[in-house]
């Protein structure tokens, strides 16, 4: 970005772009909801204090902290700079040109992209293997009597409790009557939302079903890693090779 021109680029640009997320039917949420999904444990919402005033949003005060910390780390691009950063072909077909120069085929994110894996075996792997691997995972721990024990136990407890049946806590987390229309990372914190995230916790906590399920998914995961330890070596080299390159470009030999 330097070399066409941009001399006061930042190295975390445009912050807000890799915090959207389609979620819900397609709903466009903000980056704070993504914050939600990501600051929850996978084995659900379990801060009974938590729940009781915030339902299954973020406190307001974490959400702003959240949305600070992540507008801290750049700014948002002008159209040239976000042209350059992503290139973007003429009419006639050729590359864009910026400041008199010629931006690299893909922008200088993929320039960027190329220089740091340049020493990576297979690009492919490095992506996709771990990812697919874990829904794989999560597929077989889901199917796990242990689990489905735990689920059904947990299900009936909240069903109990005088609320919706859910299948399991992440299922109760992501009913979208709590989502509709927020954009900031809080829920509805309806009374109906307050109830069901309080017996969401108090059955998970009185039930163990975070714990049943961390447990089997740590054995399978175990077992995966058993099965194809080759595999997730070549994928460790790959990434070693990517943050060494990325160390270089840094200056941090």
């Amino acid at each position: 970005m330097r070399s066409l021109g941009f001399d006061d680029f930042p190295l975390g640009p445009d912050p807000e772009s890799s915090f959207g997320f389609d979620l819900l039917d397609g709903q466009r949420m903000a980056s704070a909801f993504y914050s939600t999904m990501v600051s929850v444990s996978p084995y659900g919402m379990l801060d009974l204090d938590h729940v009781r005033r915030w339902g299954y949003g973020l406190d307001p005060d974490q959400a702003k902290k959240l949305e600070a910390r992540a507008r801290s780390a750049g700014r948002d691009l002008t159209d040239r700079e976000r042209e350059a950063l992503y290139g973007s072909e003429t009419e006639k077909g050729g590359r864009s040109v910026v400041n008199g120069r010629e931006v690299p085929e893909g922008g200088c994110a993929e320039e960027a992209t190329r220089r740091t894996t340049r020493g990576v075996a297979d690009a492919d792997r490095l992506w996709s293997y771990v990812p697919e691997r874990t829904v794989e995972i999560d597929k077989v721990v889901a199917k796990d009597e242990r689990v489905r024990r735990a689920f059904r136990d947990w299900s009936r407890c909240v069903e109990d409790k005088g609320f919706k049946r859910y299948e399991n806590p992440t299922e109760a987390f992501l009913d979208k009557a709590w989502w509709k229309g927020r954009e900031d990372g809080g829920s509805a914190r309806s009374e109906r939302e307050l109830g069901t995230a309080v017996a969401d916790v108090e059955c998970n906590l009185k039930l163990n079903t975070a714990g049943v399920w961390w447990s089997v998914s740590k054995e399978k995961q175990r077992e995966e890693l058993r099965r194809n330890k080759s595999r997730y070596e070549a994928v460790r080299r790959d990434a070693d090779r990517v943050r060494a390159e990325i160390r270089e470009a840094l200056g941090e030999k």
